[in-house]
């Protein structure tokens, strides 16, 4: 499916997050999805991932009983990057998925860089990047780098400031 742009938001974030993290980061998602509701924003781009992108896409759904005309996009790496999850983790993400607007696939199967071209392939169709990230490093730091170079604004949810985390050597 296809957006302009300017009506989109990506997310990125960590992994590896307590139950508490992700319980406050879904609280923060929702209060980031409430202002860009009035800037224009209503197509969100998620990436599949468990910790921050679940709690990200499970937010989205959540937030459709408020705002019914937003949607939740699944960018996801490959068809098989899933083999290393949890049951539990399968089922929920299968049950985000059935309530997902739409899912693309970036790559037929896995390789190196298939995280890395998700990633990419959400920055490129979105105005805002929210992130959760805490550290100087990873495919979180990478997003976020590669967007603020592409001139995304990126709304950064932890207490650590942008500015004092990245650089441009993506």
């Amino acid at each position: 499916m296809e957006y302009s742009p300017d009506t989109c938001a990506c997310f990125t974030g960590h992994r590896a997050m307590t139950e508490s993290e992700i319980k406050d980061a879904a609280v923060l998602v929702s209060e980031q999805i409430k202002k860009l509701y009035v800037r224009g924003v209503r197509n969100y781009f998620a990436g599949g991932a468990i910790g921050f992108d679940l709690a990200a896409a499970v937010t989205v759904l959540n937030m459709k009983r408020v705002y019914p005309d937003i949607t939740l996009n699944l960018a996801l790496p490959c068809p098989e990057y899933q083999s290393k999850w949890t049951r539990a983790e399968i089922e929920l993400f299968d049950r985000v998925r059935s309530r997902a607007d739409s899912e693309v696939y970036v790559s037929e199967s896995y390789h190196r860089g298939c995280m890395q071209m998700r990633n990419k392939y959400m920055v490129d169709k979105s105005v805002f990047c929210i992130a959760y990230l805490r550290e100087k490093r990873g495919g979180t730091y990478n997003t976020v780098s590669y967007a603020l170079k592409k001139g995304i604004e990126v709304i950064n949810l932890t207490d650590v400031p942008i500015t004092d985390q990245i650089s441009f050597d993506f």
